[in-house]
């Protein structure tokens, strides 16, 4: 048996007025969905452990089977393990995005969805201006960068951009949880405001600025951690070898702790305009292969859910069903092996607030030897009529990798 994960980043909502109260994923078009709930089985899965933020991180290590409260150790370490940055004993690794500021509030977390060439740019202008033997900045893709800190204490309180868009940047920055952390909050605060000087002139963003788009005027660092210690998903699981699909570093670095070889796929951006078909044929191929075990990762959905776009994030989830999931369901007969496919969101982005929730993900588990339930539908009501019922964490992957 060989296993395939397709998870739909952010792709849960909730009732939606505009849409006659229901959900995108009630309204999308999404034939191929609905044929794997009506052959497999269904469920809400618990994805975000109580007391842990609903971020991305948290969310996407539970759905492989992970205890956070072991091995999460912040995201900036995850994504340094994709972009093979080492993380030393004395290093304290951060996410560190580039946003736009706009009248002292945050507009947006993507400062745009900056360009990856105008982003590198900027990245390598701070760490010139602001870097030294403490503080290093890595470019990473658009607005997701990489910032470590050496001697740093982690006891600090961090807000997502994407959680406070509109709120005064001021209101939200980096506050020490002890009194041993006041250095580290002051050094990351003076950072910020900083990056704020320098790139408010930096010709890229005068040049944005007048294009009409959003410019790139102050970093934003948060979830702090140190190196994580993890196991392999061979060593949990027994996956012989496994890949990671995704154009996210975070998901990637994820994948690299896991034990799984990431596999870069042109095109792949992260966006609505993603790569789609080159992200599921390299699935299809490392199936067909001697890969027992693939995470295929889009992340569109979750990124219209944060611009609060309803219309496109209806399109991001039409486009992987009908661009991802009806090829890799026509290519099962290709594959020398049965496969069992999971399909689900990491968590909602609901695009009224435009930020992570908490609330169970539907999720629908199929293979040929599946005894399916009576749910026909893929979406967050009619996963509640599953067979699995609500499952939390590892559930997820102990019932893919055993008979049903």
């Amino acid at each position: 048996m060989k296993y395939i994960i397709v998870l739909g980043d952010g792709m849960a909502d909730e009732p939606i007025a505009d849409l006659g109260g229901k959900t995108p994923l009630q309204v999308a078009k999404t034939p191929s969905m609905d044929y794997l709930a009506k052959n497999g089985k269904t469920g809400t899965l618990v994805t975000v452990p109580e007391g842990f933020h609903p971020g991305s991180e948290i969310a996407n290590l539970s759905v492989l089977g992970y205890d956070v409260a072991k091995v999460f150790e912040g995201r900036g370490s995850l994504e340094a393990a994709s972009m093979g940055i080492d993380i030393e004993a004395n290093e304290m690794a951060m996410r560190c995005n580039l946003i736009c500021i706009e009248d002292g509030k945050i507009k947006n977390h993507s400062a745009g969805h900056i360009s990856n060439e105008e982003a590198t740019e900027l990245i390598s202008f701070l760490q010139k201006n602001l870097g030294n033997d403490v503080v290093s900045f890595y470019p990473g893709i658009s607005y997701r960068h990489l910032l470590k800190i050496k001697n740093a204490d982690k006891r600090v309180s961090c807000t997502p951009p994407h959680d406070v868009p509109g709120v005064a940047y001021k209101d939200v920055l980096v506050k020490p949880q002890v009194g041993d952390a006041t250095y580290t909050s002051d050094l990351i605060n003076n950072l910020i405001l900083k990056s704020q000087e320098l790139l408010s002139s930096h010709p890229i963003n005068i040049k944005r600025v007048s294009e009409g788009k959003d410019p790139a005027n102050s970093i934003w660092p948060w979830s702090p951690g140190y190196k994580p210690s993890m196991q392999t998903m061979s060593e949990l699981y027994g996956i012989k070898k496994g890949v990671v699909i995704s154009a996210v570093d975070l998901i990637r670095g994820i994948g690299v702790y896991a034990g799984l070889q990431p596999i870069i796929v042109d095109g792949a951006t992260g966006l609505y305009d993603t790569n789609y078909e080159g992200k599921v044929d390299a699935a299809i191929k490392a199936l067909r292969d001697d890969v027992d075990f693939v995470f295929l990762h889009i992340e569109a959905s979750d990124e219209a859910g944060h611009e609060g776009d309803v219309a496109l994030k209806i399109k991001t989830i039409e486009y992987l069903d009908s661009r991802v999931l009806r090829p890799l369901i026509e290519a099962l007969d290709t594959i020398d092996d049965d496969v069992t496919i999971a399909v689900l969101p990491d968590h909602p982005t609901p695009c009224r607030i435009r930020t992570h929730t908490s609330q169970p993900v539907p999720f629908v588990i199929y293979n040929k030897g599946i005894k399916a339930d009576a749910v026909e539908h893929f979406d967050e009501k009619s996963a509640l009529n599953g067979l699995f019922g609500e499952i939390a964490g590892d559930e997820l992957i102990k019932k893919m990798i055993v008979k049903h």
